[in-house]
């Protein structure tokens, strides 16, 4: 019997190596793989779909669900996780010392509505008294000039959003001064060129953030899986199948962490990495699901909605094919 040919554009990371070099393989799937950088990923998948399966931003995959109709169907996995105090990144001279200092600033980030930002600025609501309304937010490509917002968005008047020139770029304006700040996933080129310009305004950000862990449970979720609707509709048992395929991938990628006889990963204290992580996080740190991550994901939903981007409220429930929400029992 054959088997369903299907592209998935995702890029080269251990949880899902298993699925790249095909030690895994999906039930009734065969997989072409394309190993793309994510920014590369999402503007085809977004601007002209041309995967039948892609990791995909999860704030863009969210603006996408209010299109009639909606061209994507996720499934429960995150491929990118991150914790974002690490990526604030402040102008030294800017007078900025504490994340307050932040209200009535000059902001840069590449696209408003990317997912890392989503989460900086709820984070920074929520914990530090940063109002998403109290920062004026400049956007285009943070190395390369000329980028624009993947999806057209349509923001209340209160949310302050303009593009920056066409010749700038926002690293190298963070640099100078001309932002004071940025918001972004990639860390700025000019971190490591100008240190003495462009420093963190969390320099302790590890231990703030496994602050932030304990006090909330929140392991931020960045990019999941979405399916081209045409193609789910066409064969929706793909959506359990994936899943499964994925989860398994991740669980060869577990094992291979915790390996002592000889490290698998150019981390000197990679064992003592693992305990500390799961004495913390637990021994699943990275769950997929929809249960697992239900507090996590309803946050996201609750600042994407604040933030102008949802048209309403939605439940995490609302996220992901049907068939991913539940399995069979013996």
């Amino acid at each position: 019997m054959s088997r369903l040919a299907l592209t998935l554009a995702c890029w080269n990371y251990d949880r899902t190596r298993a699925l790249m070099e095909g030690g895994v393989r999906p039930d009734g799937i065969d997989l072409t793989y394309l190993n793309l950088p994510v920014e590369e990923t999402f503007f085809r998948m977004l601007r002209h779909r041309e995967f039948d399966v892609a990791e995909i931003s999860l704030s863009s995959y969210t603006v996408s669900l209010f299109r009639e109709p909606a061209p994507f169907v996720a499934i429960p996995i995150f491929p990118s996780r991150f914790f974002r105090h690490s990526s604030i990144y402040i102008n030294a001279n800017s007078g900025i010392r504490e994340p307050k200092d932040l209200v009535g600033r000059r902001v840069g980030t590449p696209e408003f509505q990317m997912t890392a930002p989503v989460w900086i600025r709820g984070i920074l609501s929520d914990r530090y008294g940063v109002p998403v309304t109290s920062v004026r937010y400049l956007t285009g490509g943070e190395e390369e000039p000329g980028r624009g917002e993947k999806i057209e968005l349509d923001l209340p008047p209160s949310i302050q959003v303009e593009p920056i020139g066409p010749a700038q770029t926002l690293s190298k304006m963070l640099a100078d001064g001309e932002i004071d700040a940025l918001y972004t996933a990639r860390m700025p080129s000019t971190f490591r060129t100008q240190p003495d310009k462009v420093k963190r305004l969390f320099p302790d950000f590890a231990a703030v953030e496994k602050q932030y862990f304990r006090d909330t449970a929140v392991f931020p979720i960045m990019h999941t899986v979405a399916i081209r609707r045409d193609v789910y509709e066409a064969n929706r048992w793909i959506a359990q199948s994936l899943c499964k395929a994925f989860a398994e991938a991740q669980r060869v990628a577990y094992e291979d962490l915790y390996v002592t006889a000889a490290l698998k990963a150019m981390l000197p204290w990679l064992t003592s990495h693992v305990e500390e992580t799961r004495a913390l996080m637990g021994e699943d740190f990275w769950p997929y699901g929809l249960a697992r991550n239900r507090v996590t994901l309803a946050t996201f939903l609750r600042y994407h909605h604040e933030q102008g981007l949802s048209k309403r409220l939605l439940q995490p429930e609302e996220l992901f094919a049907p068939e991913t929400l539940e399995a069979f029992k013996i």
